[in-house]
């Protein structure tokens, strides 16, 4: 029978619950159990996938493609059970399969209420993922804070979860925020207090308080929150900042928060075993040289709108005993009069995204990385803009662009499946009233690689990667881009969809557009083979002394 965990946060968000759910994960897995994580999101969307970067940070894909809250990649990066669509849910699924259900008739005429029918769905929506691989625990974050009015069906729910399973079945974890007061010189635990009291107002107990802080917490104030939330003292647990997140496993296992979780559920294990984690966490700190990525996006702002793609840049770092700096700059600043700073840069990654907003800046940042042999990736639109500037200033097609950002042009290499030229010539018009969600090519996809190409050297013959996108590079241009020297190095058997776009060795040392979203598979483990191709790239670059470039950042044009 899977046990459950259940993590739940107070007094303000953006605590890391992500981060504690996964790290106590990692931990029970060290220990021999089989662990799976649930994300249940508060929010009426449906799902994250129309949402803004902004709002809500990146959307995280799974293999099966569902689009998903950014913490499954946490989750993924964490522990070794991959997450899919059953893992997380949001208060707009739930509604939505309880009014189908009442449409149907299934509650026999009975008034809809979210008491029993809401919660009822939120409890079968959990256990359906708990049952979809067989684990031993399964933890449950639920999204948003204590004393929202938009997680309390989650809260009532999982409450009737604990009373229906019995006792030595679940536990409750609660995360919460001790500030630092700076003009009074002391950490104040009333806003803990305060919660752990909400908490039990609803019905809920936590057996751990995990209390964030930007210091570790005394015995003195930890025994002042035992006290006034009703919780042991072993159960108060500092949580500290930390350089990098992956000290954070250590840190919870050293206060005994997996023990505690084993004795309230009953689980007899081996000790567990950090080993990995001190030997990655030693790897963080002690690299062998540094490296300078520059970032050209347009969510420069928000360091979550890029939350698996920094990582994943981290983990090849590591697997290149590299320390990498990533410079954020803004897509919108890049001119061709300008672009010319990316040259204090050892490698150029411009990242995936939606919207017209920016793209000039990235294809010149594209065009220079291609002029001066500065090793280049494209991620999903990172490899349609570097596709356009190839057009236009080597395939001669001046005009060239995406109908995402010109509707009109009359030379679409970017385009809708639906709007490619038909055998007579016309064009097919795309529909303006069609929904944003779920018109997507979603989840893992198979394609063929060109042997002999820089894409073979890391995938092999066949490459399987998430995507997350609308817009394809069109069919009936890749003849002349092939005859202009632009290599597809990967296409989809049956579409013939681009999946990687290169330039030959010989003309450039590292050039590579994929249409997909490696980074979502990437670990710190090992890293991901592209990722650790693309940093030992950029170090091959450093070591040559690029030299600086004023004629070609001279020669570059604004593009009409």
């Amino acid at each position: 029978m899977t046990k459950f965990v259940f993590v739940t946060g107070g007094v303000v968000s953006s605590l890391g619950k992500g981060i504690a759910s996964a790290s106590l994960a990692a931990i029970l897995e060290s220990r021999g159990l089989k662990v799976t994580l649930i994300k249940l999101d508060p929010y009426l969307n449906v799902d994250p996938g129309t949402m803004s970067p902004f709002q809500h940070g990146e959307v995280f894909v799974t293999d099966d493609g569902a689009e998903t809250d950014l913490d499954l990649g946490h989750y993924e990066r964490f522990i070794e059970t991959r997450m899919g669509k059953v893992n997380n849910f949001t208060t707009g699924q739930i509604y939505k399969s309880v009014l189908e259900k009442e449409r149907r008739g299934d509650y026999l005429g009975k008034t809809v209420q979210v008491i029993p029918h809401v919660t009822n769905e939120i409890q079968e929506f959990v256990l359906r993922a708990a049952a979809a691989t067989e684990v031993d625990v399964a933890i449950v974050e639920i999204g948003g804070t204590v004393g929202d009015i938009e997680s309390l069906p989650f809260l009532e729910a999982v409450r009737q979860m604990s009373l229906k399973l019995g006792p030595n079945n679940t536990a409750f974890v609660h995360l919460s925020y001790v500030p630092w007061i700076a003009a009074a010189g002391e950490l104040k635990t009333k806003p803990t207090q305060h919660t752990a009291q909400k908490l039990r107002e609803i019905g809920i107990q936590a057996d751990a308080l995990l209390c964030r802080a930007d210091r570790p917490i005394p015995q003195e104030e930890r025994s002042k929150i035992s006290l006034f939330s009703n919780v042991p003292e072993w159960g108060v647990i500092s949580m500290w900042d930390v350089d990098t997140v992956y000290k954070v496993p250590r840190m919870l296992h050293e206060q005994g928060l997996d023990g505690l979780i084993c004795d309230r559920l009953r689980l007899n294990t081996p000790p567990a075993n950090l080993k990995r984690w001190d030997d990655l966490v030693y790897e963080t700190g002690h690299p062998q040289s540094e490296v300078n990525i520059a970032m050209v996006g347009k969510y420069v702002d928000l360091s979550d709108s890029y939350k698996s793609l920094n990582e994943a840049i981290r983990h090849a770092g590591m697997h290149n005993h590299a320390r990498v700096k990533i410079g954020y700059i803004d897509s919108e600043t890049i001119t061709p009069e300008n672009v010319g700073q990316l040259g204090k840069f050892d490698a150029v990654l411009v990242p995936g995204g939606f919207g017209k907003r920016g793209i000039e800046g990235k294809i010149c940042a594209a065009r220079f990385a291609r002029e001066n042999k500065v090793p280049y990736l494209g991620i999903c639109l990172g490899m349609q803009v570097a596709t356009i500037e190839f057009a236009r200033h080597v395939a001669h097609l001046a005009d060239a662009n995406s109908t995402e950002f010109e509707p009109d042009t009359p030379n679409p290499v970017i385009a809708l499946i639906t709007e490619w030229k038909d055998k007579d010539g016309t064009i097919k018009t795309r529909d303006e009233n069609s929904d944003l969600g779920g018109t997507m090519r979603l989840g893992a996809q198979s394609s063929d690689v060109a042997p002999d190409t820089l894409a073979h050297s890391i995938y092999g013959d066949v490459v399987t990667e998430r995507h997350r996108h609308r817009y394809e590079a069109n069919v009936n241009y890749l003849d002349t881009l092939r005859r202009s020297g632009l290599v597809i190095s990967a296409l989809t058997q049956r579409e013939h969809l681009t999946e990687i776009v290169e330039l030959p060795a010989a003309t450039h040392p590292w050039f590579m557009g994929v249409q997909f979203h490696p980074e979502f598979k990437s670990t710190p483990w090992s890293g991901h083979p592209l990722f650790n191709a693309f940093i030992a790239a950029a170090l091959r670059h450093r070591d040559q002394a690029a030299p600086d470039h004023p004629a070609a950042v001279a020669n570059l044009k604004v593009v009409a």
